[in-house]
């Protein structure tokens, strides 16, 4: 392939949507051999794209345009009063920004997150080659942000960071301290880590109205919203 040649995006066939039973979903997906998608990847994410493993991939589904993509605006975001009380409440968290590696104590927290949140859902049964696969892949410039307290590792967000912008992949927490709100703490951290090394946006991936495991999103403001030509905000694409 020529270096001027256009990456190439395919439409991928009909699937069960992952988001509401008895849906059918469909995605735009950029090639994922292409040697040259890293060096693109900052611009997908500009498009509303987001990365699964070595996927890039955005929801285009018939009839349907549930998924909408959010970022926060870093330097504008203050945390409200829930999240104020969040932080307090795990003021003895330490967040460390670490290589994106698996190791046994991550593949044992993956799993037991998965088994408790994702019952049945086909994931559950990920192994040691589906945490790679599905968290590191192949070319990403990823980073863990490991939340500990007294040692004891609690969570870990899975980041992609560019120059300019930082993505929310995925976090995995301990089930059993699901009270103490772990993953709105690793978004505020996220955001904290942006913020310091002077990064624009951090994406949260889709926003989905009434989806009780994708609506909290809508809790970070400002919140951008992309409408599938620009980014906007939230409130001009989901009015409260």
């Amino acid at each position: 392939m020529r270096e001027d040649e256009h990456l190439r995006l395919f439409h991928t066939g009909d699937h069960p949507c992952g988001y509401w039973p008895g849906r059918v979903a469909r995605d735009l997906v950029f090639d994922p051999h292409d040697e040259r998608l890293a060096g693109f990847y900052p611009q997908a994410l500009e498009w509303g794209f987001r990365r699964s493993g070595d996927i890039v991939y955005r929801p285009h589904c018939v009839g349907c345009r549930a998924c909408v993509a959010v970022r926060i605006p870093v330097d504008g975001f203050r945390p409200d009063r829930s999240q104020r009380r969040c932080l307090q409440r795990n003021h003895a968290v330490e967040a460390r920004v670490l290589p994106a590696e698996r190791n046994a104590e991550r593949l044992a927290l993956y799993r037991r997150y998965l088994c408790t949140r994702h019952p049945g859902g086909g994931m559950d049964d990920h192994g040691a080659h589906e945490f790679d696969q599905f968290l590191v892949g192949s070319w990403a410039n990823t980073r863990f942000l490991e939340l500990r307290e007294d040692g004891r590792l609690l969570a870990v967000a899975v980041t992609d960071i560019d120059e300019r912008a930082m993505s929310a992949v995925y976090t995995f927490y301990d089930p059993d301290q699901s009270a103490r709100g772990l993953g709105t703490l690793a978004i505020l951290r996220q955001v904290e880590w942006a913020r310091r090394d002077g990064r624009r946006h951090l994406y949260l991936g889709y926003w989905i109205a009434g989806h009780g495991k994708m609506d909290y999103k809508r809790r970070f403001r400002p919140l951008e919203g992309f409408d599938g030509r620009r980014w906007r905000p939230f409130e001009e694409i989901a009015p409260a």
